[in-house]
């Protein structure tokens, strides 16, 4: 099933609202949209249960000492990717790991402290996995745009 076919018009309203504000008060957005503060949290509650939400802090990691950021192409033995993944999502230095199609098999992005950590990362831990064929670095040298509210549909502005 598809997450969003469990979302009513209030959930929404709910995730977009912290999307733009994590820090928002039960109470601030039941008055915006005229229900009981008790609504809103239950709400928020059943959404964080069900895995469509997780409301967080998001910390530069170049402010607090890792400045190392790159995507890691993951080449995988047939029919590994999903065990690959798991394994890599375990990893502290992983912040996004994903399937994809083309040339990788599933993409990482770590954030790690320096170029030792990289290598560590690397050669013990990404490239001790067996079913690893290959991996390819694409170091960050740049961030232009670091984004986490991607919307969400039907919720405009006006509502």
């Amino acid at each position: 099933m598809n997450e969003l076919d469990g979302l009513d018009h209030l959930d929404r309203r709910i995730i977009a609202a912290l999307q733009v504000d994590g820090r928002r008060t039960f109470s601030s957005l039941a008055d915006e949209f005229g229900v009981p503060a008790s609504s809103v949290r239950y709400r928020l509650k059943k959404l964080e249960d069900e895995g469509v939400l997780q409301v967080v802090g998001i910390a530069n990691p170049l402010a607090i000492g890792f400045d190392r950021l790159a995507l890691i192409g993951v080449q995988v033995r047939p029919g590994s990717a999903r065990a690959i993944c798991k394994a890599l999502a375990a990893l502290p230095e992983t912040s996004y790991v994903v399937i994809t199609s083309g040339k990788f098999d599933v993409m990482v992005e770590v954030i790690c402290r320096d170029v030792a950590h990289i290598v560590d990362v690397l050669e013990n831990k990404i490239g001790a996995l067996d079913d690893v064929v290959s991996t390819e670095s694409f170091f960050v040298l740049e961030v232009h745009k670091l984004a986490y509210g991607w919307g969400v549909p039907e919720v405009s502005s006006a509502d």
